[in-house]
């Protein structure tokens, strides 16, 4: 049995996958202080509630936090008694490698998108990921990573507006009623929902007119949903790109062990 692990700056998701399909996911915060045991009994206490009673006996990895990896290493060593693959590391391969300037680090959160876009959806994409920052990865006709966009993220901005001017509260990011907003919340709101499906707009009208070729724009992350609703941004939404990405490339190493 197969625990695929997604760590991301915000939240770490847990899969469990019998090789066809998810059994259970879980997500907890993401705490790069959190112990190799911390985790297990986490995880075990969910699998005991839910009477899953499987064993693992294979571990992938992504994470774009370096200093959670270590941890989760020793989880797979000690108990699950195995070496788990991490993406982004030597003894992990992926389907084809990233193209990009040498010595450049592609994170691994969008090497499995690329995977798992790729296999869905062939070549010529491009990927939006609507996490703690926002990413448009471009996917070559071969299924290659070529480069990208990063751009701050949505829950980000809303951050960085209420800490920097005192008088602006937090607010949720939903669909405003009307453009112009009568009341702060809404013209909040209004700023940052417009402003995001400009620049995905803008942007993916850029990645298409420089590639020069037909492209699919596939989104996915949290807040994906939000923005799929609106404007004809999106070929297609897939709400679990990440974990499909992650089974993608553990299928491709046992091919090739």
């Amino acid at each position: 049995m197969l625990l695929a692990i997604d760590c991301g700056n915000t939240n770490t998701v847990f899969s469990i996958w019998d090789g066809t399909q998810a059994i259970a996911t879980w997500r907890t915060s993401t705490e790069w202080q959190r112990t190799a045991d911390q985790y297990y009994v986490w995880l075990s206490s969910l699998m005991a509630f839910q009477k899953i009673d499987v064993t693992i006996d294979e571990v992938i990895v992504s994470s774009t936090v370096p200093r959670v990896v270590f941890n989760l290493r020793v989880l797979s060593d000690r108990y699950f008694n195995c070496r788990p693959l991490v993406v982004g590391k030597a003894g992990c391969a992926l389907p084809q490698e990233p193209r990009v300037d040498i010595g450049t680090t592609v994170g691994p959160d969008r090497l499995v998108n690329t995977a798992g876009a790729y296999d869905r959806h062939g070549g010529d994409l491009i990927v939006v990921d609507f996490g703690t920052a926002t990413t448009f990865d471009v996917v070559a006709s071969d299924g290659a990573y070529v480069g990208g966009v990063i751009a701050p993220g949505v829950n980000l901005s809303l951050e960085a507006l209420h800490n920097a001017a005192a008088a602006l509260p937090h607010v949720d990011i939903s669909k405003p009623q009307s453009v112009v907003g009568t009341n702060t919340v809404a013209c909040m709101q209004s700023g940052v929902f417009w402003g995001y499906i400009g620049l995905v707009r803008e942007i993916c009208a850029r990645i298409k007119a420089e590639r020069g070729v037909p492209m699919k724009v596939i989104s996915t992350g949290g807040l994906a949903p939000l923005f799929q609703q609106s404007e004809a941004l999106f070929d297609a939404f897939e709400e679990d790109l990440t974990m499909h990405g992650l089974i993608v490339i553990h299928r491709y190493n046992k091919e090739i062990a």
